[in-house]
C-alpha cells in the first residue's frame, strides 16, 4: 500500500488536476440544478430510462421485430415506431447505464417529479465526463509532460459542449461513447507499444485486452456508429508494430470477442435479439449530399466554436505550427489529430443525431492535439511570451465558461 501512495502518484500534479475536474463538476452540477429547478426530462429521456428499468426488472422487450413494452412506455420516439421498436442508434447498454441509478427510486418515474429523480438520472453521464476528464489528463501528461497536461485537462473542463453533454442539458448524453472511444484509441496504442517486450504477449497484456474490449463494447454500445473504432483500433495495431502484426490480430480479436461478451450480457445473452438489435442499427448512415451543402460546414463550425471557443485561436495557431515546424510533426502530436479529422468526416456525413455524437467525440483528440503543439512551443527559446500567452487563452476561455453559466438560471 505504501508503494501505491507515492508523490509520482499523488502530488502537485495531481492535486491541480483534482481541482480542474472539481471545477468541472460543479459547472455540470450547475446546469443540472437549473435543469431540475425547471422540472425538465425530455420524453426521449424519460423513454431510455423507462426502458432500461424494464430490463432491469427482468422485463423482455419482445422477440424480434417487435417490442412489448410499447404499452407500458409512454411517449415512445416515432423513430424507435418505425424501426419496429428497436432503437437505431443505442444498445440496450444505453437504456441500461441510463436507468441504473434510479433502482433505488422508490416511486413511479413521472415528469412531474422530476425535480426530485432528475438527479440520479444524470449521475452515468456526469461520472463518464469526469472520467473522461481524468482520462485525458492521464494520456496528455504521458505524452506532454504536466504542461501539456494542463492545458489539455483546462481545454476539457470548461469546453461548453462536454459540460452540456454530460448534464444533458437539451441534448442527448454521449459522454459514455466520448470517454470509451478515447479509451479504445489510446488502449489500443498502449497495447502496441508494449508487443516488442521479451515477456509472453497475451499473459502479459490482459489487462489491457480487457479494458480495450470494455471500452469497444462501451461505445458500439452507447452509439452504435462508433462501430468504426474496431477497424480503426486494429490500423492502430498494426501500424505501430509492424514486425508482431499476428500478436496485434491476436489481441484486437480478443478484445472484440470481450466487446461482443459484453453487448450479449446487455442483450441478457438472447442472441436473437443482439442480432435483431444490430440488424435495425444505423451503423454508419452516411449522406453523400451532405459533404456538397456549404450550410453542412458552417454548421459544424459554428457547433465547433460553441463546444470549443478557444478553438478560434487555437487551433489556427496549432495547425501553423505543425506546417511551419517539423518538430511538431511526430505520432504523439499527429495521432490525435487524425483521429480528430476522421471523426469530423464522419460527423459531417451525418447532419442529424448520429452526426452531433462524431463532433463531440472528435473534442477530446482536438483537446490533445492543441495541448501537444503549445507543449512543444513552451520549449522553445520564446518561453516567457508563450506562457503568458497560454495562461491569457486559456484564463479568458474559462473566465467566458464560468460568466455563460452565471447566466443560466
Amino acid at each position: 500500500m505504501g508503494d501505491f501512495f507515492t508523490k509520482e502518484r499523488f502530488g502537485h500534479p495531481q492535486f491541480f488536476a483534482g481541482l480542474l475536474l472539481l471545477a468541472f463538476l460543479a459547472q455540470c452540477a450547475w446546469l443540472v440544478r437549473s435543469n431540475m429547478r425547471a422540472g425538465s426530462v425530455s420524453t426521449t429521456e424519460l423513454f431510455h430510462i423507462r426502458r432500461g428499468l424494464t430490463l432491469w426488472r427482468g422485463e423482455q422487450l419482445g422477440e424480434v421485430g417487435s417490442d412489448a413494452h410499447f404499452d407500458a412506455v409512454a411517449h415512445t420516439p416515432a423513430e424507435i415506431i418505425r424501426n419496429a421498436g428497436w432503437d437505431p442508434d443505442h444498445s440496450q447498454l444505453y437504456d441500461l447505464i441510463s436507468a441504473a441509478p434510479l433502482l433505488v427510486w422508490p416511486a413511479p418515474l413521472e415528469p412531474g417529479s422530476a425535480r426530485r429523480w432528475g438527479w440520479l438520472a444524470r449521475v452515468p453521464w456526469v461520472l463518464a465526463g469526469a472520467m473522461l476528464g481524468a482520462s485525458l489528463w492521464y494520456v496528455a501528461r504521458r505524452l506532454y509532460g504536466n504542461a501539456g497536461g494542463y492545458i489539455a485537462l483546462t481545454l476539457y473542463c470548461f469546453s461548453p459542449g462536454m459540460i452540456r453533454c454530460s448534464a444533458a442539458w437539451f441534448r442527448e448524453p454521449e459522454t459514455t461513447a466520448a470517454w470509451a472511444a478515447f479509451g479504445a484509441i489510446f488502449t489500443a496504442i498502449a497495447v502496441s507499444h508494449t508487443l516488442y517486450a521479451p515477456r509472453e504477449v497475451v499473459l502479459w497484456n490482459w489487462r489491457r485486452i480487457l479494458l480495450l474490449g470494455v471500452a469497444l463494447a462501451l461505445a458500439i454500445g452507447s452509439q452504435y456508429s462508433l462501430i468504426v473504432l474496431v477497424p480503426l483500433a486494429l490500423a492502430f495495431l498494426l501500424y505501430l508494430a509492424p514486425t508482431r502484426q499476428g500478436a496485434g490480430v491476436a489481441i484486437w480479436g480478443a478484445a472484440c470477442v470481450i466487446a461482443i461478451f459484453i453487448l450479449l450480457a446487455a442483450y441478457f445473452f438472447r442472441i436473437p435479439a443482439l442480432w435483431a438489435g444490430m440488424k435495425h442499427a444505423n451503423l454508419l448512415p452516411l449522406t453523400r449530399e451532405a459533404y456538397a451543402m456549404p450550410v453542412a460546414y458552417l454548421r459544424l463550425l459554428d457547433e465547433l466554436i460553441q463546444s470549443f471557443p478557444a478553438a478560434v485561436l487555437a487551433l489556427p495557431i496549432a495547425g501553423i505550427a505543425v506546417l511551419a515546424w517539423p518538430r511538431t510533426r511526430y505520432f504523439g502530436n499527429l495521432a490525435p489529430l487524425l483521429v480528430a479529422i476522421l471523426f469530423c468526416i464522419l460527423g459531417l456525413g451525418m447532419p442529424h443525431y448520429r452526426g452531433l455524437g462524431f463532433r463531440l467525440v472528435m473534442l477530446p483528440f482536438l483537446f490533445l492535439f492543441v495541448a501537444g503543439i503549445f507543449a512543444d512551443l513552451l520549449e522553445t527559446r520564446h518561453r516567457v511570451l508563450i506562457t503568458a500567452s497560454i495562461w491569457g487563452l486559456l484564463s479568458s476561455y474559462a473566465l467566458w465558461s464560468l460568466m455563460e453559466l452565471a447566466r443560466i438560471s
